[in-house]
């Protein structure tokens, strides 16, 4: 449970609990809060996780809460980054990605785990459901991690219109997308 007062009043307190875990072949983060900063430790690219198979093992006494999920083709998973370490909790701003050619931020213009609650969001593909373990493609998270809700991914209930992204996101995105057309590690530099 916690508590805390923000601003001048006291917040509702919170509960959480893990309703499965991620079971990946990702052991070892891609992303770590360093020396006050990102750093980058992976020489996996964008490709790699974007097809990554992994599996959410949802608590046996709670399998019913699946009933059908098989309906849809996507999933929206939150999950609780469990290996940023206290001080990587802390970091008020980043270079994106842990690179120093872009424009030092604040965390939550990041989609970095390294952020005050490590609470991670992600749409995968759905492949499949057996009992209580969902098979998913697309899941960045390291294996272990908590699972803190699945939701459905509706597209007409997530979209928006309009969106303006950062300038050094478009610059990330179009190199991940280069790399990937000329068959590259998709390794940013």
């Amino acid at each position: 449970m916690i508590g805390k007062e923000v601003g001048n009043e006291a917040a509702p307190p919170m509960q959480l609990r893990p309703v499965g875990v991620v079971r990946s072949n990702l052991k070892e983060p891609s992303l770590v809060a360093e020396s006050g900063d990102l750093e980058w430790h992976s020489k996996e690219g964008q490709r790699e996780w974007r097809t990554r198979i992994s599996e959410l093992v949802i608590d046996s006494g709670l399998a019913g809460i699946l009933d059908g999920i098989e309906d849809f083709s996507h999933l929206l998973v939150l999950y609780w980054a469990h290996r940023v370490p206290p001080e990587g909790r802390s970091l008020i701003k980043a270079h994106p990605m842990g690179r120093k050619d872009l424009p030092l931020v604040g965390i939550f213009s990041t989609c970095s785990p390294a952020r005050p609650n490590t609470i991670c969001a992600i749409v995968v593909r759905l492949l499949g459901r057996k009992e209580n373990v969902l098979t998913v493609e697309g899941l960045d998270a390291l294996d272990g991690s908590p699972l803190i809700d699945i939701k459905p991914y509706i597209p007409s209930y997530y979209r928006v219109d309009n969106i303006k992204v950062a300038d050094w996101m478009l610059q990330i995105e179009r190199e991940f997308a280069e790399s990937s057309i000329a068959g590259g590690d998709d390794k940013v530099s």
